[in-house]
């Protein structure tokens, strides 16, 4: 239960003043909480981007239109529209002993601006300034005050991300009025800690962003910014350490044997494993004899060979007799892992079987029954692996494929299937150190660093779209030598629609140049038909495939040695680089084109520089992480990560570290947080809603 000290908090935006239904749905949008009623928490946590300094009163002459001014000015007269032209706008004229201002109302009250503005007397106003008609004007001042009520005037004001319908003085009320439900909560933080930090308190740092007294305390790395964002660090890290702990508390089940199916997948190998791989698999055999619950990540990069690294996990436990699960997140890539392993575990005469969401009615029933009698080893599937009916006879191993695509409640949903399940993760997206702590604390790492024997180096390189016919024809050499090539659409973010209008529309001019060599996939397909499309191509049938970024994980192609992105500079590096791992994968010369749109900004310009420069996904990570910041690195948006609301990784990062060591310590000397600063720490785990890991203390 939450302590009721934070329900003040939680309550709805609807008990602050001013905010009813028709705003509290803006603000839902705004914090990007459209399914979810807003909250006080939710605006108080939604900081400010910059400031206006009222502090400076220039004369009207040294004003630059444009900028917000907020200057002393005597009230000369009104003009309001003729009666016959109400929609022209109400003007006062004013003045200073250097020049004039236009203030300009539209819609407005005559009564109530004859009483704001009476004429003779001296106002302060402020607002954005602009030339019209030459004349100095400023349209709908943000504040309008007489000289008595200047000292309520705030000199420094923030000002806030807004969302369309929704404007600045509102939100500054409304953080106003929120301020004021913070209640008095027990400090969380070591005080030596916060000492050294300079860290103000968590009240004290929310009224220093949401009432600043210097443009500067609103800065991202300003110290009042970096307490609260240590706070959700910390938070992160003592859930994540809660959850490990419990994993360890809970009964394993050792598998092992000697090795004798490892042995045949080995063997059936057209090429011996990398140094990474086999120091993976050594790690992930000893986890698994253990009488401790194995959570590991397998990081890799593109076609470093995860997929046979997981096999032989799931070997190790298939020969003690037990059951082994492979989850995907799409049904392309499910299949993918399937033609891989196919062949192998034939070999080895391990029995596999794959469910998705398209095996329904007799071939459905069948699998279950036969996986629920021990009869399949092997289960390879999507999401519809953690359904209800599926039952294991003794599940031993859960692979989960692209994890941050899985949320956690997914992650243990499928453990869940057995007793004492070991779980291994894997991820072809490399993960900058920074992230692994901050998304995975609770995982032991191993990391593919090679590429196998045989992958063949991809020259990358960048070429503008105004050359898109020389394009076509090299293209079109390809095709005509027997090659194969995919042509990618550009991401277009407004929706699916518009990512498939830009996919047909590059098929059809394409379709004209080479006829039947080429083909389409797309998203909005349906299952079958997108297996089709890529049957056809993998055999050759067709050589040409325009795809939308459905082709971006897990399709293998050895044949395939041209990669197309049109408009490079709109995908993020790692989708990039994801992208280009698709070709270089038989023994041809392969090639990646990189097709952007001039003139480039600059962070376009480093992302496509860095794709020339290196095949290294871990490298590019690093550099997706500095040029993005972590919310776009992980698709955190889409996928039930826990994206951060106040931490900004390219500047809290090295935070990290701290509060992980901070989270084991309280741990290893309060592991049931009942202690007086373990009472307080539940309280921020309730906070930043990382209070799944409270059940953890009271679930053995």
């Amino acid at each position: 239960m939450r302590p009721s000290l934070l329900d003040p908090l939680f309550a709805a935006l609807t008990t602050l003043p001013g905010v009813g239904p028709k705003l509290e749905k803006l603000y839902r949008r705004l914090f990007g909480r459209e399914d979810a009623p807003a909250r006080v928490i939710d605006l108080l946590f939604h900081l400010p981007a910059g400031t206006i300094d009222r502090r400076s009163r220039p004369k009207l002459r040294d004003v630059m239109p444009g900028s917000v001014a907020t200057v002393a000015v005597n009230v000369d007269s009104h003009r309001q529209p003729p009666a016959n032209r109400p929609r022209l706008p109400y003007r006062i004229e004013t003045y200073d002993d250097t020049g004039t201002l236009t203030l300009t109302y539209f819609h407005a009250k005559r009564d109530y601006l004859e009483k704001l503005f009476p004429p003779g007397e001296l106002r302060y106003v402020s607002g954005t300034t602009a030339l019209y008609d030459g004349m100095l004007q400023m349209v709908h001042p943000d504040r309008v005050v007489s000289e008595a009520e200047l000292d309520k005037l705030p000199m420094v004001e923030p000002v806030y991300p807004l969302t369309e319908g929704l404007t600045l003085n509102p939100v500054r009320k409304a953080a106003e009025a929120a301020l004021t439900k913070i209640p008095s909560l027990p400090e969380w933080q070591d005080a030596a800690w916060l000492q050294r930090s300079k860290f103000p308190s968590f009240a004290g740092a929310l009224t220093t962003l949401h009432h600043p007294a210097e443009t500067t305390d609103i800065l991202p790395e300003g110290s009042a910014w970096s307490r609260l964002a240590y706070d959700e660090l910390l938070a992160g890290q003592l859930a994540l350490a809660l959850v490990r702990a419990h994993q360890r508390k809970l009964p394993g089940r050792g598998s092992s044997g000697e090795g004798l199916v490892r042995a045949k997948v080995t063997a059936a190998l057209p090429y011996s494993l990398t140094p990474s791989q086999g120091r993976a698999v050594d790690d992930i055999v000893t986890d698994l004899a253990r009488p401790q619950r194995m959570v590991r990540l397998l990081q890799g990069d593109v076609g470093s060979g995860k997929t046979v690294v997981a096999l032989l996990a799931a070997a190790t436990v298939i020969e003690a007799g037990r059951q082994a699960a492979l989850m995907a997140p799409t049904e392309i890539l499910v299949r993918q892992h399937l033609a891989t392993i196919a062949p192998l575990a034939e070999k080895a005469g391990i029995r596999v079987a794959i469910l998705t969401g398209r095996e329904r009615g007799r071939e459905r029933t069948e699998t279950l029954d036969r996986l629920a009698q021990g009869e399949i080893d092997l289960l390879v599937g999507t999401h519809a692996l953690f359904q209800d009916e599926v039952a294991f006879r003794d599940l031993a191993l859960a692979i989960v494929d692209e994890q941050h695509r899985f949320g956690v409640h997914q992650r243990l949903a499928l453990a869940r299937k057995g007793e004492a399940v070991d779980m291994l993760v894997l991820t072809a997206t490399p993960i900058p150190r920074t992230l692994v702590l901050t998304y995975f604390g609770d995982m032991e790492i191993s990391e593919l660093r090679e590429k196998p024997a045989g992958r063949q180096p991809i020259d990358t390189r960048t070429i503008a779209l105004n050359r898109l016919d020389e394009v076509i024809e090299g293209i079109g050499r390809a095709l005509n030598e027997g090659q194969r090539v995919y042509w990618v659409c550009p991401l277009v973010e407004e929706s699916e629609t518009s990512d498939l209008a830009a996919a047909e529309e590059r098929f059809d001019d394409l379709q004209q140049h080479f006829g039947e060599r080429a083909d389409l996939v797309h998203g909005r397909m349906k299952g079958a038909e997108k297996d089709r499309a890529m049957q056809r191509f993998s055999a050759g049938e067709t050589r040409l495939l325009v795809a939308t970024t459905v082709i971006e994980v897990g399709v293998d192609v050895p044949e395939a040695t041209v990669m197309v992105i049109e408009h490079a500079e709109r995908f993020g590096l790692s989708q990039l680089h994801q992208l280009r791992g698709r070709v270089g994968r038989g023994a041809g010369h392969s090639t990646c084109l990189l097709l952007y749109r001039a003139p480039l900004g600059e962070t376009a310009k480093a992302r496509l520089a860095i794709m020339r420069d290196t095949e290294d996904g871990f490298r590019i990570a690093e550099e997706d992480l500095r040029l993005r910041g972590e919310g776009d690195l992980l698709g955190t948006r889409q996928s039930g990560m826990p994206g951060f609301r106040v931490a900004r990784i390219e500047v809290h990062g090295k935070l990290i570290a701290a509060a992980r060591d901070d989270a084991a310590l309280t741990l290893s000397r309060d592991p049931d947080l009942a202690s007086p600063r373990g009472e307080a720490l539940r309280h921020l785990l309730y906070l930043f809603e990382r209070d799944e890991a409270i059940w953890l203390l009271g679930a053995g």
